[in-house]
Order: C-alpha cells, then sequence, then structure tokens
C-alpha cells in the first residue's frame, strides 16, 4: 500500500493518478490518518503552499510524528514542500520544519537576473534540466539533463554534502533533490513533469532500499 499523505495542503489528485498510473496493482491511498500512514508499505508526502500553514496543518491533523517516523524506515518520496519541511528550518516565517535532514531552506533573491540581465522572476515557474548528483535508484532510465516542472521561491540547502541527490539552476546552482537511505525528496513535480517525472514515480513504486 502507498499512502499519500493529505495535511490539507495542495492539489493531491493530480499525485495520486499519476501513481496508480505508473503502478496499476498498488493499494494508493490519500490519508490523513495517522495510523494509515505508519501502516503503509511506502508513503508519499507531498504539498503546495506557505511553510508556516503546512506544518500547522501537520501537526493539527496530527500527522508530525507519523512523517518523522516514515522518514525513518519506509521507502518515503517527498515532493515540492515535502522536501522542503523535511529539513530543520525554512527562512518562510523562520519555521521549524521536520529536522529529518541537516539543513536549511531559502528564498531565491529578489533581485535574480539571468545571464543576459534580464530580471527573473520569484517563484520560479516552468521546467528546468535537473542533473544528477549522485547514482541513485529513481534515475534509473532517466538522462541526466531531464527537465522536470519546477514551482517555487524557496529552495533547500543541506547542511551535508552528500545528501544532495540533483540540482537545477536558476540563475546559479541549488540543490532540487535530497536523498538519504530509504528517503528521496525532490523540489520539482514528477506528477507534471511528463516521462521523466511518470519514471521518477515508478522507480520509487518499484524501490527496495538497503
Amino acid at each position: 500500500m502507498i499512502a499519500v499523505i493529505d495535511y490539507g495542503m495542495g492539489n493531491l489528485r493530480s499525485v495520486s493518478k499519476a501513481i496508480e498510473h505508473v503502478a496499476p496493482r498498488a493499494d494508493v491511498r490519500v490519508t490523513d490518518d495517522p495510523s494509515v500512514v505508519r501502516g503503509a508499505d511506502r508513503v508519499v508526502f507531498p504539498g503546495q503552499g506557505a511553510m508556516p500553514d503546512c506544518m500547522r496543518e501537520l501537526r493539527g491533523r496530527g500527522l508530525y510524528e507519523a512523517v518523522i517516523d516514515a522518514a525513518r524506515d519506509k521507502p518515503f518520496l517527498g515532493i515540492c514542500i515535502g522536501l522542503q519541511m523535511l529539513f530543520d528550518v525554512s527562512e518562510e516565517g523562520d519555521t521549524p520544519g521536520l529536522g529529518v535532514l541537516p539543513g536549511r531552506v531559502r528564498r531565491f533573491a529578489h533581485d535574480l537576473a539571468g545571464p543576459d540581465g534580464q530580471k527573473l522572476k520569484v517563484p520560479h515557474m516552468g521546467w528546468n534540466e535537473v542533473e544528477p548528483r549522485i547514482a541513485h535508484p529513481l534515475w534509473q532510465g532517466i538522462a541526466p539533463g531531464a527537465r522536470f516542472y519546477f514551482v517555487h521561491s524557496y529552495y533547500p540547502e543541506p547542511a551535508v554534502a552528500g545528501l544532495t541527490a540533483a540540482v537545477s539552476r536558476y540563475p546559479a546552482e541549488f540543490a532540487c533533490a535530497a536523498a538519504r537511505e530509504n528517503l528521496f525528496a525532490v523540489q520539482f513535480h514528477p506528477e507534471k513533469s511528463a516521462a521523466a517525472g511518470l519514471r521518477l514515480l515508478a522507480n520509487f513504486a518499484t524501490w527496495s532500499p538497503a
């Protein structure tokens, strides 16, 4: 069973439908029940919205400890703010995260400019190339430089270099994926990233961490 955690933030239908598409035999459940999360074989932690609101809803629904436990001992996939919430603290409201991964979440600068001097918009929105930094089963069948879909104003800054599983650029390099043992998390939206995103989700559905 694959649990998709529902803490009231973001449209989870696209995530669950994408997983059902790549893993048609799996029992995919969108749930806000901590006991279902604890009983799941795999856990997906997606979301959209502001970090303070997400953390408040996570605690209010009694999911805080269940997510931490799942991130420590189950195949676990974080998506978008589901990546950011795993770190110690976010600059968005100076909000403490779950502390599963060491590091901070930073905001893109207001004065970002591209190589031609053109002002870049924040949030960063659109398709960007992703370059893996580690070999990992979830990258299987995905070419280096494959494009994934992003919508975000903040990005993680891992405190340990080995946690960075991939980078992208806007315009400077930033970590867009993190991995450790049974945990893999991405800043982009695989459910909105066409063939490359579906392949990543399919890889997750069959991943057996050592």
